[in-house]
């Protein structure tokens, strides 16, 4: 069974994925998501409601299930140093009833904010989520005035979802309820693998279940600024050659391809 996802490697996801029917059965799997479907109607009812899509693997399933409880307006927080081939495959997944929110970060913005370069760090990289996620969040809350928002958020993951009813409102007012908080990371796969749910490109990345959705710059795992530039360059050259107009690191690896 996969245990916390920090400590969980790559291949051990992919490996999980493949032995899924041996993990949980189908039948398993329609029950909970039939559970979670009526907490879901119970704590919304009377309310606006929407939910948070980021096109990772959670908010896949999240999305599923909200739309199965009739919620169907949803939001995709993005800035513009997303990768080309993700937000493709948004323009062709993303679910309908979806808000697009850009909250403008660009090369401009990070040659600016060197420290949020491929961050070594966990600190530094939940500064990606507070920047871009939550601050996108609390415009389309603002914008919209949903009383509820629901989060793919889970335990599993070490993710904060509140206490006893997985529901809690922070200093700016915005409500946010985690329906899948005890789901396990096998129940995710799961429900990806029976409903056949298409996962964008990243998970087909280098450390793809590792990272996740993000931010080209918000790559982590890389053990040093290097060798993010040559898994990025590998993943999409454009980016890097972009990059090297407003970034030293950039050029400097590109320099060191001649």
């Amino acid at each position: 069974m996969l245990g916390r996802k920090q400590q969980i490697k790559n291949s051990d996801w992919i490996e999980a994925l493949e032995r899924i029917e041996q993990a949980v059965s189908r039948k398993e799997l329609e029950q909970l998501a039939d559970k979670t479907v009526k907490e879901i109607k119970k704590k919304a009812k009377g309310k606006k409601a929407a939910y948070a899509w980021s096109g990772g693997k959670d908010s896949l399933v999240l999305g599923e299930i909200c739309r199965m409880a009739g919620i169907s307006s949803g939001v995709l927080v993005i800035c513009n140093l997303e990768y080309k081939a993700f937000m493709e495959w948004v323009d062709a997944h993303k679910p309908p009833g979806l808000s697009i929110i850009n909250t403008g970060q660009d090369m401009e913005w990070l040659a600016a904010h060197p420290q949020m370069l491929f961050p070594q760090d966990s600190r530094t990289a939940a500064q990606w989520f507070h920047i871009v996620q939550h601050r996108g969040q609390a415009k389309y809350y603002k914008e919209e005035q949903p009383d509820m928002l629901l989060l793919g958020r889970r335990r599993a993951d070490g993710n904060y979802v509140g206490k006893g009813d997985n529901i809690y409102t922070n200093k700016q007012g915005v409500t946010r309820y985690s329906p899948l908080s005890d789901w396990t990371h096998e129940q995710m796969l799961a429900y990806i693998y029976y409903h056949n749910l298409e996962m964008p490109p990243i998970y087909g990345w280098k450390n793809g279940y590792l990272c996740g959705t993000h931010p080209w710059p918000a790559r982590q795992w890389t053990g040093n600024v290097e060798s993010a530039w040559a898994e990025v360059y590998e993943i999409d050259s454009t980016i890097v050659a972009e990059a090297a107009a407003h970034i030293q690191s950039a050029k400097d690896f590109l320099d060191s391809l001649k």
